[in-house]
């Protein structure tokens, strides 16, 4: 069992860091392997909806996107946390997540998804609700916790602080933990969910 981690903070060791690392602990208790990435300090450009990645199998910009790609494949779950910036993630975890979920072509179906998100005070809701949608397009089961999985904190070192917070952050881990086992046994005893052709439609006809 394998939980690819994704910082999205271009502080490599700030609050987001200290969220992160909470989840990990529960993890590597439980002999989860485990990756942490930090992609929020990278040099990272958008999609340019070239369709390149259909050709390819990967995106045409070489860069961690498709160095990332082959782990996303192989992880049982993703956590993807990110410090809110005007109720939004961090532009640059957003292309990074934009480019990683269009260019790569294989079945996401039932591979674990979780969001994390850090701020000073609010915005919190929004920008967990923005990194949710990556995985709920995507067939990926979002994974809860005993509460929204946010930590607060304005100043770096300031989420050690919020008890709250680390909390929710090793509830998330722990049930993570279940549901990607469960998840494991389901597919061993029945199976991937069923997969239609997909039909896809727009607003003119």
């Amino acid at each position: 069992m394998k939980v690819l981690l994704i910082n999205g903070s271009p502080k490599a060791n700030g609050n987001t860091s200290i969220a992160l690392e909470e989840a990990n602990k529960i993890f590597l208790e439980n002999n989860i392997e485990t990756e942490i990435i930090n992609a929020g300090s990278k040099e990272i450009r958008g999609c340019i909806a070239c369709a390149k990645c259909r050709e390819i199998g990967k995106c045409v910009f070489d860069d961690i996107v498709n160095e990332v790609a082959p782990k996303f494949q192989e992880a049982d779950g993703l956590i993807v946390a990110s410090p809110v910036y005007y109720a939004s993630a961090n532009a640059t975890l957003v292309a990074f997540l934009q480019r990683l979920f269009y260019s790569t072509p294989f079945n996401k179906t039932m591979k674990a998804g979780a969001s994390v998100v850090v701020a000073r005070r609010g915005g919190c809701s929004s920008t967990f609700d923005e990194l949710n949608k990556f995985f709920t397009i995507s067939g990926m089961p979002v994974v809860s916790s005993q509460y929204w999985n946010s930590v607060h904190g304005r100043m770096p070192g300031d989420a050690s602080s919020d008890k709250e917070g680390l909390q929710t952050m090793r509830t998330l881990a722990r049930n993570m933990i279940f549901l990607i086992k469960s998840i494991q046994l389901g597919k061993e005893k029945f199976g991937l969910p069923e997969k239609e052709s997909q039909i896809m439609t727009h607003f003119i006809r």
